[in-house]
């Protein structure tokens, strides 16, 4: 039997949104139960992310250092951002953000993983990239704002990083599923086995 998450959507007797912010904004559904009863769930509608997980010759991945309001911590995080265009291609997107939060580029890109970051409350769905051949990126640097301006940036190993997971030291979704997901796909099949860096993703469709 094959494991996979399948398509489904239960009937919606109605639906508002009650708040708009920025980026995102709150919808509140009454969504048909399987026993015929109507709830109301309410959830953040998000325009989607990428993240990049950098990995150098040296085998250290590229973190920066952020503030996070919500939680009220500096969180260590891998290179991420939103998808700002709807429909935009989540590769250039991902190269996009490597450029501004790290001044780097790279040559082989990969799938690494695709999660959603919390199903319960938010239909976020976020593409984490596997990036290989790193190299200093050309022009100037890009000029960061807000909680950005802060930013701490570090490359540090892999094995470092596994062992901040496990310990509870560190929280970043995407830096936790990425570099889990590296040590899994390295115990599998390999790196070079992961999905091409412009296969499909049907939570956020996009065109090449």
């Amino acid at each position: 039997m094959t494991i996979r998450d399948t398509a489904e959507e239960w009937e919606i007797r109605a639906t508002e949104t009650p708040f708009k912010g920025n980026k995102t904004s709150v919808r509140t559904d009454d969504v048909v139960m399987p026993d015929g009863t109507v709830a109301r769930r309410d959830y953040q509608v998000h325009p989607g992310s990428v993240a990049v997980l950098a990995l150098d010759d040296e085998d250290r991945v590229i973190v920066l250092r952020q503030y996070r309001h919500p939680v009220r911590q500096k969180l260590w995080e891998i290179p991420a951002g939103l998808l700002d265009v709807p429909g935009e291609n989540p590769l250039h997107a991902a190269q996009r953000e490597l450029y501004e939060e790290a001044h780097v580029k790279a040559e082989d890109w990969r799938v690494l993983t695709d999660v959603y970051t919390t199903p319960g409350g938010c239909d976020e769905a976020v593409r984490i990239f596997l990036a290989r051949g790193l190299s200093e990126a050309e022009g100037d640097r890009f000029q960061v704002e807000h909680e950005e301006a802060d930013m701490e940036l570090r490359r540090v190993p892999v094995g470092d990083l596994v062992r901040g997971v496990l310990a509870g030291e560190l929280h970043n979704n995407c830096l936790v599923v990425g570099v889990l997901s590296l040590v899994a796909a390295r115990g599998g099949d390999g790196l070079d086995a992961l999905r091409p860096a412009e296969a499909a993703w049907p939570a956020r469709p996009f065109e090449s």
